[in-house]
């Protein structure tokens, strides 16, 4: 519940209840009100990633970064995970290019986030820095820690071509003999 909540309402939620219940509760009133504001990606069956975006104002926490706010025209990229044995493949690309992809039908200008300079490890809320400018994210107001990030979704339509070259990748590097041994 991170991003969900602002940080005093997060940590009420986090003592008094279910984060489990309260991030269900999220993403049904986003759907209900807004529409689409998450992409799971699946290979051969099993979850392997996903992302989580909304606009900034379905998105409290976003007003306690330093480089807040989020432009007027833009949803914010909350977060994404890539499950380990996923990493490497090309998925994290593909799955903002299906956010952009969402988000030009709908009319949205651009994808902003809040990068994180430090991020160490996995399995954190903030997105790195590093990932973001790797898949076409430029840096719109510095920061130390955490720059905010943009990624104009004209400039995004022209990722196809190389979505297309990490999917045939991906889906290439599986023989028939390899998907049909047991495991």
């Amino acid at each position: 519940m991170f991003w969900e909540l602002d940080p005093v309402s997060g940590e009420r939620a986090a003592e008094a209840g279910d984060p489990a219940l309260e991030k269900e509760a999220w993403i049904s009133a986003t759907l209900l009100e807004w529409g689409s504001c998450g992409k799971i990606a699946y290979v051969d069956g099993v979850a392997a990633g996903f992302v989580l975006y909304a606009p900034p104002l379905y998105v409290p926490r976003s007003v306690a970064f330093p480089t807040s706010p989020v432009s007027s025209d833009a949803v914010l990229l909350m977060t994404a995970h890539i499950v380990q044995e996923f990493t490497g493949g090309g998925l994290g690309r593909m799955l903002v290019q299906g956010v952009a992809k969402d988000l030009t039908r709908r009319g949205v200008r651009a994808i902003e986030a809040f990068g994180d300079l430090k991020w160490e490890k996995p399995g954190g809320c903030v997105l790195p820095a590093d990932y973001l400018l790797s898949v076409g994210f430029k840096t719109v107001r510095p920061h130390l820690r955490f720059p905010r990030l943009r990624l104009e979704l004209k400039t995004a339509v022209s990722w196809r071509e190389d979505v297309e070259v990490a999917l045939e990748r991906l889906l290439g590097s599986m023989s028939p003999e390899r998907a049909l041994r047991p495991v």
